[in-house]
């Protein structure tokens, strides 16, 4: 897939359509959904009390900031002076042919998000140095119950430091823009995720063989909630590597998929009354 343009000023503009879009559709109906329609109607909230209107137009806000800056650092990647550059290549089937191009082109996504996950982990770990973290990350941990809207509720700064990720990628994995856009749609959807505030991972995942290596719900949630250790993106191998795991993690996880897991019992406490649900827009 080629780009639609060559302007630099229109292909930001492109991209930030793009972005806000995503976002738009992804974070939006998230927390649409979990937010408004299903207020107050789940026991798989990770902290019973929501936040303030202030707290979900803040996120909104600097989510939408992030967007610009995104947008206006990506188009500078593609442009035609540096596209030469990257390993970018037209179409799938000039990474290896119609079999092998294919083949390759879903081995570039994964490429892309392992290294991004290590990238990511030790960026976090770096923008939480006490000499950092109140300056540019502490605006993004405001958020102490986050929401789907701070998923990209970053400083300017943070922003840049969280963009500089796809010219690692653009500069070593061979790839194709349909490659970046999957890669991209998947960051955000597990990003979103991390930032809900409700957990929909079954009860004993975290034990899982497999699913002590995901990053969950809870465990993004419980970074924000003490603002230290998670420090993962996709996984927890970094953190279960160099010791970060949060070392209430797996006490909190079953905690909140035993109260889901046993809902509809007498097991709980009914969640209309176990869950605080003050109007969704209040101060």
């Amino acid at each position: 897939m080629t780009l639609p343009t060559d302007n630099y000023a229109l292909m930001g503009i492109i991209v930030l359509t793009l972005l806000v879009a995503r976002y738009t559709a992804i974070s939006g109906t998230l927390f649409v959904w979990w937010y408004a329609l299903k207020r107050g109607n789940s026991s798989r909230k990770i902290q019973m009390k929501y936040p303030t209107t202030k707290d979900y137009r803040r996120e909104a806000g600097y989510s939408l900031l992030t967007m610009l800056v995104y947008a206006t650092f990506i188009a500078l990647v593609y442009i035609p002076q540096v596209r030469p550059y990257t390993r970018m290549y037209d179409s799938i089937s000039d990474m290896g042919g119609p079999v092998w191009g294919w083949l390759y082109w879903v081995l570039s996504i994964v490429l892309m998000l392992l290294l991004h996950d290590l990238y990511f982990y030790w960026m976090h770990r770096a923008v939480h140095h006490k000499k950092i973290y109140p300056f540019v990350h502490k605006v993004h941990h405001l958020s102490h119950n986050p929401t789907p809207l701070a998923a990209f509720a970053f400083h300017p700064l943070e922003a840049f430091t969280e963009f500089l990720i796809l010219p690692i990628v653009a500069f070593i994995i061979p790839h194709t823009t349909s490659a970046i856009a999957v890669w991209m749609f998947f960051m955000s959807l597990s990003n979103a995720y991390g930032h809900l505030g409700f957990e929909f991972y079954p009860k004993g995942f975290n034990n899982h063989p497999i699913g002590r290596w995901i990053n969950t719900s809870v465990s993004h949630n419980m970074h924000h909630q003490f603002a230290q250790q998670n420090y993962g993106l996709y996984t927890l191998i970094w953190d279960r590597l160099f010791g970060t795991v949060h070392s209430k993690y797996d006490e909190t996880y079953n905690e909140v998929t035993s109260r889901y897991h046993s809902e509809g019992t007498n097991a709980v406490t009914p969640v209309s009354t176990a869950i605080s649900t003050p109007p969704l827009f209040h101060q």
